[in-house]
């Protein structure tokens, strides 16, 4: 039986979601929960990748449910896995809700559109680090804003992708791009149907970049053009990001979407 596990996460202790040799990530982390809690392994997919110290406030992942082992029926309906499961994983991952799915339904693929927000300050406050980058420089936020509506687009946004990633295409629709002030701080929250590796944190460097006078607000779509990511600001600090989005035809999310708001 396949199902969809909606969860969320605090990027800081772990070296992205995707399973690493010699490092912890979060797949590592619940496929081991998940392989004590039903006594044999089961192995989970995951909606797309996030890299060290990145957060996740909305994440889905599949897995097959083994139902033909005795461990596995440990419970009365899917609320109460999820609840059991919460008691055994660490406080930085959290489970909202197993559902049941089509027995092809795939988190990564069937994704028909995902959504970051990238959180910033611009003072010094202990109990932001590590989930939200400061800016130490200062910057020009309403300068960046004007920059802001060059990356929504269908295009190829080559020059905010990691070098050497795997991309069979680097093009892309962004359908939303909003940089907003929150109380004290700020917010940038972009929306496509894809992302490619370490392209929202030059977004947000190449929009820092702006802010900090090194580059016109019309200047993005130069770089943009481009697809040298040379052209492009550095990557932002992983800290500030969190992927809060992930949409599926035909599927929706938990009704308390509060969670998803960094």
């Amino acid at each position: 039986m396949r199902v969809f596990i909606e969860l969320s996460y605090d990027g800081a202790p772990f070296h992205g979601w995707q399973r690493q040799p010699h490092c912890l990530s979060v797949q590592q982390v619940l496929e081991e929960k998940l392989a004590l809690f039903v006594g044999q392994p089961m192995p989970v997919m995951g909606c797309g990748r996030t890299d060290t110290g990145v957060h996740a406030s909305y994440f889905v992942a599949h897995a097959d449910w083994p139902e033909e082992s005795p461990k596995a029926k440990r419970f009365s309906d899917w609320n109460e896995a999820a609840w059991k499961l919460n008691g055994m994983l660490p406080p930085s991952i959290s489970i909202h809700r197993i559902s049941e799915v089509a027995a092809n339904a795939h988190a990564r693929f069937d994704a028909i559109e995902r959504g970051y927000v990238y959180r910033m300050h611009t003072y010094k406050d202990p109990f932001l680090v590590g989930r939200s980058a400061r800016v130490m420089r200062q910057t020009d936020f309403e300068r960046m804003q004007l920059a802001v509506p060059h990356f929504i687009r269908q295009g190829d946004f080559a020059a905010f992708c990691k070098s050497g990633s795997d991309n069979k295409t680097t093009l892309c629709d962004v359908r939303f791009a909003e940089l907003r002030q929150v109380g004290d701080g700020y917010e940038f929250e972009i929306r496509a149907d894809r992302f490619l590796r370490n392209m929202v944190r030059a977004v947000v460097g190449t929009l820092f970049e702006v802010g900090q006078g090194r580059m016109e607000p019309d200047e993005v779509l130069s770089v943009i053009e481009s697809g040298d990511r040379s052209a492009a600001g550095a990557s932002a600090p992983g800290e500030g990001l969190y992927l809060n989005r992930v949409a599926y035809p035909g599927f929706s999310p938990i009704p308390n979407k509060a969670f998803m708001k960094p």
